[in-house]
């Protein structure tokens, strides 16, 4: 069967009836529902790729991605005006004939004429996002087969509406991109309904009918969706000249939505005649909660203060543009509840119905958006477009906060529009400024944080912050961020930029991944949801249950301080699960970790706001263990963070599986004017007496090619000394560097039957990026590593939480977050790293450290191309092996490191000097 007939069967058949009894509004699909069902119609594009002849393409979907037109990104002075030309054929079942019958668009790029049977359904739609119908009832040949034909035009003719939407700082598409269908309908009909649930059980009904008789009666039953038994019946008489009606009750113990508990109810509103018989029936799903802003306090929900833990997110997929699914869209909200966010912004347009669907169920709060990136519709348009944007999204209780625009592209003569649709009255915004009693400004500095908290007097979140750009920004700055708005009387949170990198399939380039240079790699996740470093970040920091245990100390009782971040949530409905691990010898082949204990932490009240102890009743034995792991667990049984602990130093793991041997040999030195040779055993050591720099090791003559160090990182000392001794069958060779107030001594010491031992300390006055020693290694030797410590992903010094102590594994990957998505990346600074297998090509090598918190800067990650600034690239010292005791912090897109706080300032060393052992086992 091919392609085209399957599409046509699956149009002729997919027929939905909510539920399934006549007086149901009937829904016949025309198109498929989402990008993976899809119809296939016949299509001509007027230019750019695969133009000029007819053919078919699927229906919803963007052309650019099924290799027709041309690719856009809106900020591009010169954009494609293609159009697509569409045709279907439907059959009309005879028994419409008395109804009413609608063809509905959810959304379609941009300027959309319609025809059935050559006739014109109405005005030409102009409006990209939106949902808009026409009544097609007297068009329709019964019984009969029917012609669809649909113009749409990439390009507006109305030149605010391509300012608004096509010249945006996102990728612009043209096509039939959301589901089409058919709305079949009783004469006499419900509309559509509005709803304003508040949070004292206060219900209001907004029905709205159409051709309504005399006599005619509305009633309106109110159920949980969780099998609750039904609350009591609503009903009312109408006037045959009536199209609003107003139904009103009070409910008592009603279930309250919010992110923490989503509890949903079902209105089913049913139409009576005079005879008290059902014409019609619509069902709508509602939440009861009330939202408001409270001037000079704050924004809140059901009483409760709301600190925004939000995202700005795009409905994209990268092989389908605009056209998604309803499981797309659930793995975005389920990936946004993991990093333990409960808001999401809408950029800059509003959203698939499903995306909204699933934030009412899972439990997000929503910023909904009316688009204008920076420049508005004009009026007409604009009070067009906001009745299509609120009368569709109206009822999801999930929508708190309608925005008029984005960045400028506030059209204020719409701003009143919202109420006259919404019983709610939600609060409009203007993102990016301050406004109706909000201030939203966008990426913020920290100075401009604590000027805000001393000086501002409207509630603050900004609805873009933290700029994702590569690597930088989202959790690098985030904890600082975060401390500072939790302090803020008058914050409400904010919303990071952005989700995901909007990464799109260029058919016309082979299929590869295009984020426009620096306008879109910016998520959190990459274009196929890929988690950077950040996600996990993100989650330690927003996590409601809020744990600052920085190490556990050797007299520890057991007890860890715990504070309730939620709203609404006892901790005593969460659960509480530790285990104590150990983990091998790295001198096995595969090095695994094993649970030697574990248990479950007995339920403790603990509030909202508050602060408690909670005890973890461990066994007396815990310290003869390696590490503790403690998971909190909520209410629908999803992980809310896991945190670690190694329980032992470095120097007390180096000394229980560093290896020796009771084989004696004389430790050997020669000598000549340039190169000092040490042997200990089958293993040599080449020293320069010019640098005092390790110049290579050798086993068995098999070279390993570490060289041009240890170095003091971000100095090229001259040698000051150099000398070695031989005493009691072990051999010390000794470097010492000085610089001005700066100097640097390393000691190698060779006994018989250990490894070589590195002892070195520094002294470093001046501010710097980064502080420790390095070495240099060809990287095209690098294979991969094993490590024990804080990963798997690589860290800036102002994004260090989220990584969990572990034994971890990475092969090799040149990736540049952003550019390339083979995450974790290998290269970078890797967290309290206790020892280090490098597989590489030539011998194979361990190497322990005896301090606390010493970073492994492994090679050097690579600087983005398109970066357009210095921000998100990073200095690195010349060694590309580092043992470092202070690394770098990482900027935005718009902001240098050092203008995000205290946790991104350079580096000073007020502890000098700095001693450290590293031990080189090969």
């Amino acid at each position: 069967m091919s392609k085209k007939i399957f599409g046509f069967l699956f149009a002729l058949n997919f027929i939905c009836v909510f539920p399934s009894f006549s007086q149901q509004t009937i829904i016949k699909y025309l198109s498929g529902t989402d990008k993976d069902h899809t119809v296939l119609w016949d299509f001509y594009c007027t230019g750019g790729s695969h133009s000029g002849k007819w053919t078919t393409i699927p229906v919803p979907s963007c052309w650019e991605l099924q290799g027709f037109g041309s690719y856009n990104y809106g900020r591009e002075k010169n954009h494609s005006d293609e159009k697509g030309l569409y045709k279907f054929r439907f059959n009309a079942d005879k028994n419409w004939k008395n109804k009413q019958v609608n063809i509905v668009f959810e959304g379609s790029m941009t300027d959309t004429k319609v025809k059935i049977n050559g006739k014109l359904t109405g005005k030409i739609h102009q409006g990209a996002f939106y949902e808009f119908k026409y009544d097609i009832t007297s068009l329709l040949k019964f019984g009969k087969s029917n012609l669809l034909e649909v113009e749409v035009s990439k390009q507006s003719a109305n030149a605010s509406i391509n300012r608004a939407e096509r010249d945006g700082d996102f990728w612009i598409f043209g096509g039939i991109f959301r589901p089409v269908y058919l709305e079949v309908l009783p004469k006499e009909h419900i509309e559509r309904i509005a709803i304003n649930a508040e949070s004292d059980g206060h219900l209001n009904l907004q029905v709205f009918t159409s051709h309504i008789e005399k006599d005619y009666s509305l009633q309106a039953e109110i159920s949980g969706t969780d099998g609750d038994k039904a609350l009591d019946l609503m009903s009312k008489k109408l006037d045959n000249t009536d199209s609003l009606t107003i139904l009103e009750h009070q409910y008592n113990g009603v279930k309250l939505w919010s992110p923490e508990f989503p509890n949903l109810y079902t209105a089913k509103v049913s139409l009576k005649n005079h005879e008290g018989k059902i014409v019609h029936t619509i069902e709508q799903k509602f939440g009861f909660r009330t939202v408001e802003l409270r001037p000079h306090a704050g924004f809140y929900l059901n009483g409760k203060k709301v600190m925004f833990k939000g995202v700005d997110h795009h409905s994209f997929w990268p092989e389908s543009g605009r056209t998604t699914s309803k499981a797309i869209n659930i793995e975005d909200i389920n990936l946004m509840k993991e990093m333990n966010m409960n808001a999401v912004r809408m950029s800059h347009y509003p959203p698939d119905i499903d995306f909204l669907d699933a934030c009412d169920s899972i439990g997000l709060l929503v910023l909904d958006e009316l688009t204008g990136w920076q420049n508005y519709y004009d009026d007409t348009t604009g009070h067009r477009l906001v009745k299509e944007l609120v009368i569709r999204d109206v009822n999801h209780p999930s929508v708190v906060i309608w925005d008029n625009g984005n960045e400028g592209g506030f059209n204020r003569n719409l701003d009143n529009d919202y109420d006259l649709y919404d019983p709610q009255k939600r609060l409009v915004i203007h993102p990016w400024e301050k406004f109706n009693g909000t201030n939203t400004k966008h990426y913020p500095d920290f100075n401009y944080l604590q000027n805000t908290a001393l000086y501002g007097t409207e509630v603050y979140f900004p609805t873009e912050f933290l700029h994702g750009l590569y690597d930088g920004g989202l959790g690098a700055g985030l904890d600082d961020y975060w401390n500072l708005m939790m302090r803020m009387p008058l914050s409400a949170g904010g919303f990071l930029w952005v989700f995901a990198d909007e990464g799109i399939v260029r058919r016309d380039l082979n299929d590869s991944i295009d984020t426009h240079g620096n306008n879109a790699p910016d998520g959190i996740v990459g274009p196929h949801r890929e988690k950077e470093g950040s996600f996990f970040t993100i989650k330690e920091i927003w996590s409601p249950v809020y744990i600052n245990q920085q190490f556990i100390p050797q007299n520890f009782d057991g007890k860890l301080l715990v504070e309730n971040r939620y709203m609404f949530t006892n901790l005593n409905q969460c659960t509480f699960k530790w285990k104590l691990v150990n983990f091998g010898n790295p001198d096995d082949a595969i090095v695994k970790s094993s649970i030697k204990d574990e248990g479950t932490v007995l339920p403790t009240s603990i509030e909202p706001g508050e602060s408690k102890f909670i005890d973890l009743h461990l066994p007396s034995s815990w310290q003869s263990n390696d590490a503790l792991y403690l998971t909190a667990i909520d209410n629908h049984q999803k992980e809310i963070f896991t945190w670690s602990w190694p329980l032992h130093s470095p120097a007390n793991i180096a000394k229980k599986w560093l290896r020796t041997t009771s084989l004696v040999s004389e430790i050997e030195t020669n000598s000549d004017a340039h190169t000092l040779i040490v042997t200990n055993g089958n293993v040599k050591f080449y020293f320069s007496k010019t640098t005092g720099y390790l110049q290579k090791v050798t086993k068995n003559d098999s070279v390993f090619s570490l060289y041009q160090g240890p170095s003091l990182a971000g100095f090229q000392m001259q040698l000051d000394s150099f000398d070695y001794k031989k005493e009691n069958n072990a051999v010390a060779v000794y470097a010492h560097y000085k610089e001005g107030r700066n100097w640097f001594t390393a000691e190698w010491t060779f006994r018989s039957g250990e490894p070589a031992k590195l002892s070195y300390t520094f002294n470093q006055r001046e501010a710097a990026d980064f502080m420790g020693i390095t070495f240099q290694y060809p990287e095209e030797k690098v294979k991969g590593m094993q490590w024990l410590g804080r990963g798997p992903y690589h860290v800036w010094k102002n994004r260090l939480k989220g990584l969990q102590f572990n034994v971890w594994d990475k092969d090799y990957n040149n990736t540049t977050t952003g550019e390339s998505w083979n995450y974790p990346e290998f290269k970078g600074n890797h967290q309290n790293v206790y020892w280090v297998k490098l597989k590489t090509s030539q011998i194979p090598v361990t190497i322990f450290m005896e301090n606390e918190n010493v970073f492994l800067q492994m090679l050097k990650t690579n600087d983005p191309k398109g970066a357009g600034n210095t921000n998100t690239t990073v200095k690195y010292p010349e060694g590309n092996i580092g043992f470092m005791n202070a690394i770098q912090p990482i900027g935005t897109k718009f902001h240098k490191a050092e203008d995000m706080g205290p946790q991104s300032q350079k580096n000073v060393q007020l502890n000098a000097p700095y001693h450290g052992v590293i031990w080189f086992d090969f």
